[in-house]
């Protein structure tokens, strides 16, 4: 009896033996992460992560002697009309959307890196377009002509770009929304996270 006990046990052992052995065979082997120029590829075809829009609006008043507006950039823009434009007058109310995102064509060996199962990335600076809405911008007793409106709405664009350029609060939220939107690409890649650094650390001496 205890012969066939002993021999039931080898037996147990042998099936347990191969199956793991057949297990570590043919098991799915994880697949292999990408390689840096990989990874840099894939955020480059994105070419230009827009994460944030903003719906903006000013009023206007580019009369010979208008009141002088609170904001230096909008200043600028009565200014140019005044020394620019053949005897302005008019007011307009302009409404624009602004898109703020990041140019990603601009990643290189030198803004992103592999380390281990995270990738390290110098993010580019947040750029801002500005789309003018034609239908609700409305040009108020004006004299100016058709080119001159263009010109005067095209000062008003680069204003509003400016404005947006410059508020602190409107790049962070960019930044934060391009982060998110990166990590996840990341991590569809395989990698487990995304850092963003200032600049890529050294790399250590082999």
């Amino acid at each position: 009896m205890r012969r066939i006990v002993m021999v039931l046990v080898g037996v147990l052992l042998g099936l347990v033996g191969g199956l793991l052995v057949a297990f570590q065979m043919f098991a799915p082997r994880p697949k292999p992460l990408p390689d840096g120029p990989t990874v840099i590829t894939q955020m480059r075809e994105a070419a230009r992560l827009e994460t944030l829009d903003v719906s903006v609006y000013k009023k206007l008043n580019f009369a010979p002697d208008p009141p002088a507006p609170s904001d230096s950039t909008w200043q600028n823009v009565v200014t140019w009309a005044r020394y620019n434009l053949r005897d302005p007058h008019g007011r307009a109310i302009l409404f624009a959307t602004v898109h703020l995102g990041l140019d990603l064509q601009q990643l290189d060996e030198n803004h992103v890196r592999v380390d281990r199962d995270r990738v390290l990335v110098v993010l580019p600076p947040v750029i801002s377009q500005v789309e003018l809405d034609p239908g609700a911008t409305e040009i108020i007793d004006s004299n100016l002509d058709s080119a001159e409106t263009a010109q005067l709405l095209e000062q008003a664009k680069q204003a509003f770009a400016h404005d947006a350029s410059t508020d602190p609060k409107l790049r962070e939220r960019a930044r934060a929304s391009s982060e998110r939107a990166l990590r996840a690409l990341v991590r569809t890649l395989g990698y487990g996270d995304l850092q963003v650094v200032p600049a890529l650390p050294a790399h250590s001496p082999t």
